[in-house]
């Protein structure tokens, strides 16, 4: 049996038109106007008066992540569950190994993880250290595993973060492999002493957290590992970035011609650090790395969008509930796990507050949160197009009415959401995934274990 959508008026990254879809054994079989049925027992989904995207690609997530004595409240289940209903139809999860554990045993562990996922998903993988092996298996990584992005953390001194030699080490060994590396960029040793010395100081409430690691921190470390990628050769993806000073750096190397892409959030976006300032610990709920920065650096990320710089929108997925987990850190700001729900907002707030907003049109919105991470990550055309064979993952969406974001009617398995009473325009109505209808007018059809890992080939 196929699936048939008709009349919507079906928009990628370069094109707009009315148009229909047909689905058929879980791929994109036909496109174009006036598509018929094939068979009496074909599903129909009217689109009219409604936009057509690809299904969302969202490039940096952390379902069921250890960290800072506790685990990401959402699991691969609930967490891709999420993304399903807010139009995202393909994850990619960090595999992350500890300090001195190998890159394949910390890939099995979260293989194991993920097998729960009701959606397609794919894995980057975290090189927290690098030892004489680690380059023979990045390679393996790569030409074996589908594992082709590496991602290192120049932050969390101690931890999972990593010196400059070690990262020097890593981009050599995965641009030999033909991977692509990855970084979190703020000044490890900065951030370590900050932390201290205000904690000394008897400052431990969430205010003092983005304090602790200010915008010029991030921007340096931006800058030192363009300067290394220069070095090496290697291609180079920025997450997260947060403010002004990385999205120069990021300028900078773009416009000599060095192979580096860049990627913010919704709530680098959409926030500000007036958020830490909120009474009886709810700031705690904000508590990410790097955090949300003072007004006027939403402007120029905003500006980075419009001007191409910024390639892509994720949304670091990593929430924890403030009861139970967030209230670890009551008395120590260093010791909130850091980290909030976002996966299933990132449509529906880029939509409203970016092409309603008139500052980007709805090609280049599908190109933000779909086909462009898709390009970036080796999942395209499989996924982020509406090619023939494509995987029929679709999102049908209302551009009607509005409705306001809040932790009482989120899927997100979190106490707290960091967009309370946003109001969204329109609404995520039909999501299909794999050819099926998964979520429709607000009720989900998924199922655990449907989900399949997608191997990504060399690039």
């Amino acid at each position: 049996m196929g699936l048939l959508i008709k009349n919507g008026e079906i928009v990628t990254a370069a094109e707009r038109f009315i148009g229909d879809i047909y689905c058929e054994d879980g791929k994109i079989a036909g496109i174009g106007l006036s598509v018929n049925k094939q068979s009496t027992k074909d599903e129909v989904v009217d689109a009219s008066g409604a936009l057509v995207f690809p299904g969302g690609v969202d490039p940096h997530v952390h379902m069921e992540l250890p960290f800072m004595g506790t685990e990401s409240s959402d699991d691969f289940e609930t967490g891709s569950a999420a993304a399903v209903a807010g139009g995202t139809t393909t994850i990619i999860d960090l595999a992350i190994p500890g300090r001195g554990q190998s890159l394949l045993e910390g890939l099995k562990v979260w293989m194991d993880k993920a097998k729960k996922a009701v959606s397609d998903y794919a894995l980057h993988m975290a090189v927290t250290w690098f030892g004489e092996k680690s380059g023979l298996e990045i390679e393996t990584c790569v030409r074996e595993e589908g594992v082709n992005s590496f991602k290192s953390f120049m932050a969390y001194k101690g931890a999972i973060g990593v010196d400059d030699d070690e990262l020097f080490k890593i981009m050599v060994a995965t641009r030999i492999a033909g991977g692509l590396t990855m970084i979190h960029a703020e000044h490890g040793d900065v951030v370590a002493n900050l932390q201290k010395r205000l904690i000394c100081e008897g400052k431990t409430e969430p205010y003092y957290h983005p304090i602790s690691r200010p915008s010029f921190v991030e921007g340096e470390a931006t800058s030192r590992a363009i300067m290394i990628a220069r070095v090496t050769g290697q291609r180079l993806y920025v997450v997260h970035m947060t403010c002004r000073e990385a999205l120069e750096a990021v300028t900078e190397a773009k416009l000599r011609g060095q192979a580096v892409y860049g990627e913010t959030c919704p709530q680098y976006l959409l926030l500000d650090d007036e958020v830490y300032k909120k009474p009886n610990f709810e700031g705690a709920a904000y508590v990410m790395s790097p955090p949300i920065r003072p007004k006027g650096h939403q402007d120029a990320l905003w500006g980075g969008i419009q001007s191409g710089i910024v390639d892509t929108v994720g949304t670091d997925h990593c929430p924890f509930n403030q009861k139970g987990q967030k209230e670890m850190g009551r008395d120590d700001f260093t010791k909130i796990p850091n980290g909030a729900a976002g996966v299933e907002h990132r449509l529906a707030l880029l939509y409203s507050y970016g092409v309603r907003a008139g500052k980007f049109d709805l090609n280049r919105f599908v190109d933000l949160v779909s086909t462009r991470p898709a390009k970036v990550f080796g999942l395209y055309p499989r996924k982020g197009s509406f090619v023939p064979g494509a995987d029929a993952d679709i999102v049908v969406y209302d551009p009607s009415g509005e409705s306001k974001i809040s932790a009482s009617t989120h899927h997100q398995r979190c106490d707290r959401n960091i967009y309370e009473g946003f109001v969204v325009k329109g609404r995520v109505a039909t999501v299909i995934l794999g050819g099926r209808v998964a979520f429709s007018n607000g009720s989900l059809k998924v199922d655990r274990g449907a989900g399949r890992f997608i191997k990504r080939p060399v690039k």
